[in-house]
């Protein structure tokens, strides 16, 4: 039942929730649920078609609004890979997130997620990030890195 998910692994955000002062209701719940148990990079439309299957009193509008509030509160992820859509992405622990970077066919559209890091590429971006902190006088707390060309399949066309 939606309203019982206080246990496993959806229960990390409950003391997010309560600590931004937003209740946790049902539709909120079974979107994180959809989120969690997602393994893509879904558009608001999608997370809606996936939540109205299992909670049919549910709005598009409803959907957008709780997006807006995980995004604001750090507990999902917004993305533009250039076809028109915001991806939203569950961040799976926002002690210890699981850093990651994309990979986007401008063909077929195909999102890779890139985390097995060489050593030299955590340095560099270390390094970036410090002369970039220097530079603006600018506190960085997290970046984004999309890389844009073809996968495998479109480039072998």
């Amino acid at each position: 039942m939606p309203g019982r998910w206080g246990k496993g692994p959806a229960s990390w955000w409950h003391g997010e929730f309560k600590g931004c002062g937003y209740r946790i209701t049902i539709p909120r719940q079974i979107i994180l649920k959809v989120l969690e148990e997602s393994s893509g990079h879904l558009s608001a439309e999608d997370i809606y078609l996936k939540v109205y299957k299992i909670y049919p009193a549910i709005g598009l509008a409803t959907v957008y609004r709780t997006l807006e509030i995980l995004v604001n509160m750090g507990l999902v992820s917004k993305f533009d890979f250039g076809d028109g859509r915001a991806r939203y992405e569950l961040i799976q622990d926002i002690k210890e997130p699981v850093h990651h970077h994309h990979l986007v066919c401008t063909n077929c559209g195909r999102i890779i997620d890139y985390t097995d890091f060489l050593e030299e590429e955590i340095e560099l971006i270390k390094k970036i990030e410090k002369k970039l902190s220097a530079k603006y006088n600018f506190e960085i707390k997290n970046h984004t890195i999309q890389f844009n060309g073809l996968c495998d399949k479109c480039s072998n066309k």
